[in-house]
């Protein structure tokens, strides 16, 4: 069989399955999730050799440390994934929820109700838990999923989705609900843009690269989880420890993800009091440190940032260190820089952190508070399928609401139009 029947061959049987699926009551949707919760704990050790496959191929090809922490496996990081299919069970069923309804003149009564969006394609690297949280989103809001994972996790990704399907069917979910395309051929993801008539929805979660290739070739609509160059913005009247603490975690406590900070932005007054300190425990952790010209003025021992850095994700240790004179000054570098993704400052005056939620365009914008908490499951809604840097339909973490669209439900007495 060619890549393009194999992959055409999938996404229909999944398509079928989501006409099935979308009927099904939220009683069998979250038996399903509990079991597929205890089956991947269950085969643990199995999903950790199948890791150790995709992580020795990773080591030979020379993937950044940030990439292999991505892709690695743990019994810390499956039971987390667990845990996550157990957050989604227990959340509400958003499908057939009425969320508004009007009478008209003539006594119509019209109301939105959420349905699922049909078949969601999702196209993905690295992250092995991303299978899980896709599948157990999409399977409670009603929706099939194709998934498509990078070849680095090639192994990993069919696994889990081995253990997903098999506890998923158990529970009475449609064969093809949850599928994926093992295939490591680039050209399945090529033909998987062109399935507009089975496919209702792509989402890519992936590098600056995968982004715009999906984004340039899909005849689907596309809901992207664009790159993460995110700012924390230390205003004058910040206080110093909290503003320590905030930059340190953001930066440091998980670098490769797309909610870490990449650019550090700290008010002239604050500076000297502010910079030293931090940077010199940003060094102890192990953070290069690429600075302005004010910042290297203050601090000698760093590099100098380019042109070039301000606009880089980098997804590892390196941070960027930009004195500005004033709130509009950072606002401005955001505005230039930024990707929309996160963005905080850190002050006490409320107006300052009023005006700043207010004028910075970003997914989410966070008064004294990390960057790092971006995230579905940080937000309450149990795990995320990514963080859309759209603006149609969703923006932000996309939990179960983001993955239904409504329909009009009208309820007339024998109206007709005149």
């Amino acid at each position: 069989m060619d890549i393009r029947q194999f992959v055409a061959d999938k996404a229909e049987k999944a398509k079928i399955a989501s006409r099935k699926l979308a009927t099904i009551s939220t009683e069998i949707k979250n038996n399903a999730l509990l079991k597929m919760a205890a089956g991947l704990e269950h085969e643990a050790a199995r999903l950790i050799s199948e890791n150790r496959k995709d992580l020795m191929e990773a080591e030979k090809k020379g993937l950044s440390t940030a990439m292999i922490d991505r892709l690695t496996l743990t019994h810390d990081r499956i039971k987390a994934m667990s845990n996550g299919l157990r957050d989604v069970a227990a959340l509400p069923d958003p499908v057939g929820e009425v969320i508004k309804m009007w009478r008209r003149p003539n006594g119509m009564d019209i109301g939105r109700m959420r349905v699922p969006i049909g078949l969601i394609g999702i196209i993905y690297e690295s992250r092995p838990n991303v299978t899980a949280d896709s599948a157990a989103l999409c399977l409670k809001s009603g929706n099939a999923v194709l998934l498509r994972g990078g070849s680095e996790a090639v192994h990993s990704n069919n696994a889990i989705v081995e253990v997903l399907a098999k506890a998923g069917a158990e529970a009475g979910i449609p064969e093809g609900a949850v599928s994926f395309i093992e295939n490591p051929d680039r050209a399945c993801v090529m033909e998987m843009l062109k399935l507009n008539q089975y496919i209702d929805l792509i989402i890519p979660r992936g590098g600056e690269g995968l982004i715009r290739m999906v984004s340039e070739n899909s005849t689907i609509p596309v809901i992207k989880h664009d790159k993460g160059i995110c700012h924390i913005y230390v205003d004058s009247k910040a206080d110093p420890a909290m503003a320590e603490e905030i930059c340190f975690n953001a930066k440091v406590q998980r670098p490769g993800t797309c909610n870490a900070m990449e650019t550090m932005l700290v008010h002239q007054d604050a500076a000297k009091i502010f910079l030293p300190a931090i940077i010199n425990r940003m060094k102890k952790a192990g953070v290069e440190i690429r600075g302005c010209y004010k910042t290297k003025e203050l601090v000698p021992d760093i590099v100098s940032a380019t042109d070039k850095d301000w606009d880089t994700e980098y997804n590892d240790l390196i941070l960027n260190v930009k004195i500005v004179s004033a709130m509009e000054e950072a606002m401005e570098h955001i505005a230039a820089h930024g990707s929309q993704h996160s963005e905080a400052i850190v002050t006490t005056d409320y107006q300052n952190a009023r005006r700043f939620q207010r004028e910075v365009d970003a997914s989410a914008v966070f008064v004294n508070a990390s960057t790092r908490l971006n995230d579905g499951f940080e937000f309450g809604f149990g795990a995320e399928i990514g963080i859309s840097t759209t603006r149609i339909h969703a923006r932000g973490p996309m939990g179960l609401e983001e993955l239904t669209s409504t329909k009009f439900i009208v309820f007339g007495n024998g109206q007709i139009r005149k």
